[in-house]
């Protein structure tokens, strides 16, 4: 025993675990101190969940007392400075962070949420912040009363790193293996877990914990909440127009009840697929003049769905990340700067297709075939309304489905099997209901089950033959969806979370790259052309209004698109952004802006963006002066939690 606790990294666990303890003393005090709007408690999912965020933020602020404490150096365990200074170094950091919690927790009322970086340039310009630093200081005499106690406590439990007698070099090796231990174990948990499928976590993240969106506030810590907002502070309210109300007369997303389309006797249920990566590009019934009116693409399933639906002619995701889709499609947030997951304004009230329609008494579920808390997307899922969220797990246990190698290996359950279990659990939702499902396969590193290696080998490039998989497992899905009671009351809709790899030049131009299908098939419907290509600019965040519009939804809403259904072809549009640049489409054109100033424009019939037209088309000012609206719009409406109507 006495030569383990004799190690350094003996001592390096020992203080770390320590710094737990002041994390959870600062979780318990913002608790009690804001008791009544957290009157709830504490629940375990909710502890759960802050122990991941703390072990994150536990990593990284003491990142470098870990380095210097485990440095290969035998020679400076015989110098007490430098172990003061260690000690100096780990109580400062953890006493900081916890002081960081305190001032918080006096400051939530004010704001319902965890402080980000924002937090600077909200009161940058605040010439008395000093004076109110030191009156909420007093007001809250108890905080630093609890901060001195734990520095205190810090002090004197802190464990000195030890120093047997060995050889130098047997010392040196150790260090070595210590570091190459703790290191890979650090990351894992400074991104929140081990494998692959788990992005690092943000501050979006804490959603998936709690059941109401102010309790995120407990599941984060401030340290957190700082750090992982730092650079992504990206939202300056630009000046285009000097009043809401100018700039409402120009453009408004927020959005009355529809009228256009007479509510159904029988509410339709809605099913939203969200097809990874699968690109306009890849679908033959949508390129009928690609190569000279001889491509195929690799998607006859998919062809033939839309030989019964309605598309559009223009069509485009509004991100080139799965982040960025899932907030266009199912909450009508489109992608400006940085990804909304990832932006302190994540944290805001959001509302979503899943909310919306269970007001109107929808049961709703979202199904994504990776472990859960991947991609973020149980937290935004549950953040914006859906009642149930079925993962990886819920696969495996489902006696009918998780006999089976399905996983495949990475990332999530192959499409083919997880679109079955998806039909299933359908139809055991009582109607109506809403769903959405996020697929996996079409992604990299392209593969396809063994089974099916035959049928769809390598060709063109090597997304292509996960593309020709994913097809069938769509078409293996409205088969079996066919034979379901409630299949002829169903609105479909399909579209991409973004584009992928590229083969064509047309779709690897700048607005080309954003090229998704909007397909929406609804198979009791007589009233629409089967199979028509409608004359218009679709985008993702058209999906909720036009969904809204379809089920006779009477419930205002804020959405940053259009009801693609009840709007003429002139008045669609759509937009996007890409490093640095603004695109707008709208009256035949593509409209470059880079905040300040058009730097190109483009007839949409220049497929390869070739001719410039800056200064010479007629609807240039009047593209500038609606994009600029929808900017301005989109930011404002982010700083001041906007994104619903109270």
């Amino acid at each position: 025993m006495n030569r383990l606790t004799s190690r350094p990294i003996f001592a390096v666990v020992c203080n770390l675990l320590l710094a737990y303890v002041v994390y959870q003393i600062a979780r318990v005090a913002y608790l009690l101190d804001n008791w009544s709007y957290f009157s709830q408690g504490l629940s375990w999912e909710l502890w759960k969940g802050g122990l991941m965020f703390d072990t994150s933020a536990i990593l990284i602020t003491n990142s470098v007392y870990i380095v210097l404490m485990l440095l290969p150096l035998h020679w400076k365990e015989n110098w007490a400075w430098w172990q003061k200074m260690c000690k100096v170094l780990f109580v400062t950091v953890n006493t900081v962070a916890l002081a960081l919690c305190l001032a918080d927790a006096a400051y939530f009322p004010f704001t319902m949420r965890r402080t980000t970086t924002t937090v600077f340039n909200e009161f940058q310009n605040e010439s008395n912040i000093w004076s109110i630093i030191a009156t909420e200081t007093l007001n809250h005499w108890y905080f630093v009363v609890l901060a001195v106690i734990v520095a205190y406590a810090l002090w004197r439990l802190y464990r000195n790193g030890g120093h047997r007698k060995v050889l130098w070099w047997q010392y040196d090796l150790e260090m070595l293996i210590s570091l190459a231990i703790i290191v890979p174990l650090a990351v894992a948990g400074i991104r929140g877990g081990f494998t692959t499928a788990v992005r690092p976590i943000t501050i979006s993240n804490a959603s998936q914990y709690v059941d109401r969106p102010i309790d995120a506030a407990l599941v984060l810590n401030t340290p957190f909440a700082i750090y992982r907002t730092i650079g992504k502070d990206v939202f300056t309210v630009p000046d285009y127009f000097s009043s809401e109300e100018e700039m409402a007369a120009v453009y408004s997303p927020e959005h009355k009840p529809l009228t256009t389309h007479p509510s159904p006797l029988t509410p339709k249920n809605v099913v939203v697929l969200i097809i990874e990566s699968f690109g306009r590009e890849y679908i033959g019934a949508l390129n009928k003049d690609l190569e000279n009116g001889n491509y195929k693409g690799y998607t006859p399933c998919v062809d033939s769905i839309i030989g019964l639906s309605t598309t559009f002619q223009w069509s485009y995701c509004n991100g080139r990340k799965s982040i960025d889709g899932m907030p266009s499609i199912l909450s009508a947030i489109p992608m400006f700067v940085e990804p909304f997951f990832l932006t302190p304004a994540s944290m805001n009230e959001v509302s979503g297709i899943a909310s919306l329609l269970t007001k109107q008494g929808y049961e709703t579920a979202f199904f994504h075939g990776a472990q859960r808390g991947s991609m973020g997307f149980q937290a935004f899922a549950r953040k914006t309304g859906f009642q149930q969220y079925y993962g990886r797990e819920d696969f495996e246990d489902d006696p009918r489905f998780g006999g089976h190698d399905d996983f495949d290996g990475l990332w999530a359950i192959w499409d083919e099997p997880f679109l079955q279990y998806y039909c299933a659990k359908m139809t055991e939702m009582q109607q109506p209901f809403m769903t959405a499902v996020f697929t996996a396969t079409s992604h990299h590193p392209y593969k396809v089950p063994k089974k099916y290696a035959d049928r769809f080998p390598e060709e063109g490039i090597e997304i292509h033959k996960c593309i020709r998989y994913t097809d069938m497992a769509i078409g293996h899905f409205f088969q079996e969806a066919a034979r379901q009671p409630w299949f002829e009351n169903t609105i479909f809709v399909l579209t991409s979370d973004h584009t992928n790899q590229s083969d064509h030049a047309y779709y690897q131009t700048d607005l080309g790259g954003f090229c998704s299908p909007i397909i929406i098939y609804e198979p009791s419907d007589t009233t629409r052309v089967k199979g028509e290509i409608q004359p218009k600019v679709a985008q993702q965040t058209d999906i909720l209004p036009t969904v809204m519009g379809l089920t006779g939804c009477e419930e205002p809403f804020v959405a940053f698109g259009i009801d693609l259904l009840a709007t003429k072809p002139e008045d669609t549009w759509a937009v996007n952004y890409l490093n640095g640049t603004y695109q707008y489409v709208k009256y035949g054109h593509v409209l470059q802006f880079d905040g300040t100033k058009t730097r190109a424009i483009y007839a949409l019939s220049d497929s390869l963006m070739q001719t410039n037209l800056v200064g010479q088309v007629l609807q240039q000012q009047q593209m500038e002066r609606e994009l600029k609206a929808i900017i301005q719009q989109y930011i404002t409406r982010m700083i001041n939690d906007k994104l619903t109507i109270k």
